[in-house]
Formats: structure tokens, sequence, C-alpha cells
């Protein structure tokens, strides 16, 4: 990579660029109070065991527990979650309530938005390449870091290009979407994954890890912080 080619950086954004305070690496745990809190709060008549089954199915489809690259949609995985539930109810209205029981606090880093606005001010592309949680709405996932959204010149999500990562599908419709070659991006994350994305795709990855003590994942540089990207561009 030179600095001189490059015209476009892509974010990761959890771990990247934010992260949701108090929560673990699989969000698996809060899935039953998170259906309990569904029946109380819309007032359901479905038991106990109809929740343990919802969770089984719901689990099934986290990624980090059955590894896929495709996304499904929320919608059809809460509709497979959900089928034995004998009563009336609004399945968009289960999907919001489910989540809002996670109570997330997202936390956006304090060099994010400095480093964005001097990007943005340098004349660099800004695109970020994100997974969202299993079976989250990408609005309600965008809702958690919207203060950041100006800044993006292009927003791409596993659902909103139909791919998880490490499948650099999302990549692609980037350097598509501006006329991009590889050599002009790079993309800069903090999982392994994230990496095997730019790998497959063929770009540069930076790997960002504050504490530096995350394994060698073939990235081609490595940053403890933001700031830090700046000696790479």
């Amino acid at each position: 990579m030179t600095a001189d080619k490059i015209r476009a950086i892509v974010f990761d954004i959890g771990g990247t660029l934010m992260e949701y305070k108090n929560m673990p690496y699989v969000w698996t745990d809060f899935y039953p109070a998170a259906f309990e809190g569904v029946r109380k709060k819309l007032g359901l008549a479905i038991s106990d065991d109809d929740i343990k089954k919802s969770v089984e199915i719901l689990k099934s489809f986290n990624p980090r527990i059955n590894y896929r690259e495709e996304e499904i949609a929320p919608e059809k995985i809460f509709a497979e979650a959900l089928k034995e539930w004998n009563c009336g109810f609004s399945l968009s209205e289960v999907i919001t309530e489910f989540f809002a029981e996670f109570k997330l606090v997202p936390y956006i880093y304090p060099e994010t938005v400095p480093t964005l606005q001097r990007l943005k001010t340098d004349g660099y592309i800004i695109a970020v390449l994100t997974d969202v949680a299993a079976a989250m709405p990408d609005e309600m996932h965008k809702n958690c870091f919207k203060e950041l959204l100006p800044y993006f010149d292009m927003y791409v999500s596993s659902l909103s290009c139909g791919y998880r990562k490490p499948n650099p599908k999302g990549l692609y419709d980037i350097r598509n979407r501006f006329g991009l070659s590889k050599e002009e991006m790079i993309f800069v994350g903090d999982e392994k994954k994230d990496i095997d994305t730019a790998k497959r795709f063929g770009c540069s990855g930076v790997l960002i890890s504050k504490s530096r003590e995350i394994g060698n994942f073939g990235e081609d540089f490595c940053i403890g912080n933001l700031n830090e990207l700046f000696e790479l561009v």
C-alpha cells in the first residue's frame, strides 16, 4: 500500500468506531430475558416452554454459534423462532421489544469523530462495512450510531449487501459505487474476519488492536487506535 494511492477508507463499526457498554461477544445469554420481557410488555399468552423453544431457534441463527456468510432477514428469523406461538401478535412489535430489552448503551470512541472529520477534510471517501447482530433490523442498528452517519459516503451492512464478513461482497459494492481499484482502498477492523475480508477482496487490511495483544491475522498493518491511521494515509 502506498499512501498517495489511497482514495477510500472502509471501516468496520463495532469495536472499531464504537462499542456497546457491558455487552458480551455473543448476545445469546440475553435471549431468555428478552423474550420474557416481550411476553410481559405485549401481554402475550405464551408459556415458558414456548420461550425456551424460541431461544433455541434464535440461537441456531446466530452466526457466532453456527457459521454462515449469507445474511438472513430479521423478519424471516423471528418468524421461524415464533412459529409455535399460538396467540395473536405483531411480528414487528416483538422484534422491537425484544431488542429494547437488551438496553444497549452505545459508546462512540473519543477519537472516532475527530478522525472522520479529518479524513473528510483531507478528501478521502469514507465507507463502512458492518455485520448487523443476528436478527436485528438495519435501522435499529444504525440508530445506535446515528451521529456518525453524516460522515459516511456509503453505508454497507450484511443486510444491505446480503452477506456477512468475511465474504467480501460489501467491499465490491463500495468499489463499484465509486469506481475504485482495490489498491485505492483499505479496510480497517478489529477482528480476524475483517482482515480475512480484506484479503479475500484484495485490498490492504488494517487491524486496530487497542491492547495490541491480538494475534497476527495476516493484517498488512496494526494500529493501536484510530489516530495512528494517519501514519498510514
